[in-house]
């Protein structure tokens, strides 16, 4: 009888670029998708201070906006570098959630699903969901498409009047209510994403990982509740 021999798998081929290699391992994939989250994670918490200046009235928020307004080319350096860390991270989750399923014997893929948490199991989802919100959101208040009106607002300085526009936009509840549930998205996205970027730099380990993921938990609750803030207080006409 012929003897049955095991073929062995294709050897994964790695480019000899040693950037374009290390992208496609998968510790470079998570160093990647570590690297951008981080900064995403400080703009998250840069935008809602500056946001969070509605509280202080027309001329506080306006006046951040002509800040920024004034940045010129600068700013949408920042901006397109933003942009691009975005989509950066998230190809490269997508890539690795693929890589790490095709990796994954079918037992072990059971097992690590009963001890995953929905969040994580969600994670590309809701950033989908996420990027949608962006895009949209972009188209709103940045670029003023959906509401060419906001264009024509301006304060009794001559400033683009953000302060009224921020008004005008989440007195609509629908849009409100998208923000709202979009904002709650983005929680549970950094709430994970904490612990997975902390991880992901060797930070964490056996001892802290309860500690880095409460402090996880708590981070993005405050993100929360500080974005949700805006239109809920603008909805109850507390800001107007």
């Amino acid at each position: 009888m012929p003897v049955a021999t095991l073929t062995p798998a294709p050897a994964r081929k790695f480019s000899r670029n040693p950037l374009i290699a290390f992208y496609q391992s998968s510790i470079g994939k998570k160093w990647i998708v570590g690297a951008t989250g981080a900064i995403l994670f400080a703009y998250v918490i840069g935008h809602l201070i500056g946001n969070l200046q509605v509280f202080l009235g027309p001329d506080r928020i306006n006046g951040y906006a002509q800040f920024l307004h004034d940045l010129g080319p600068t700013l949408w350096v920042i901006r397109l570098s933003l942009l691009l860390a975005f989509i950066i991270h998230i190809v490269a989750t997508i890539q690795l959630a693929q890589q790490n399923k095709a990796a994954r014997p079918q037992a072990y893929a059971v097992q690590g699903y009963q001890r995953s948490t929905l969040t994580s199991r969600t994670m590309v989802v809701s950033g989908l969901i996420v990027l949608c919100f962006v895009i949209y959101h972009l188209l709103h208040f940045t670029f003023e498409a959906t509401n060419p009106v906001f264009r024509t607002l301006e304060d009794s300085h001559g400033r683009h009047d953000v302060y009224r526009m921020l008004i005008l936009g989440f007195r609509k509840p629908l849009i409100s209510f998208f923000y709202v549930l979009s904002m709650f998205l983005l929680a549970c996205h950094l709430s994970h994403g904490f612990a997975s970027v902390v991880q992901t730099f060797g930070i964490n380990n056996s001892k802290i990982s309860g500690i880095v993921a409460r402090s996880g938990e708590s981070l993005a609750s405050l993100i929360f509740i500080g974005y949700i803030s805006i239109p809920i207080f603008i909805l109850l006409r507390i800001v107007h």
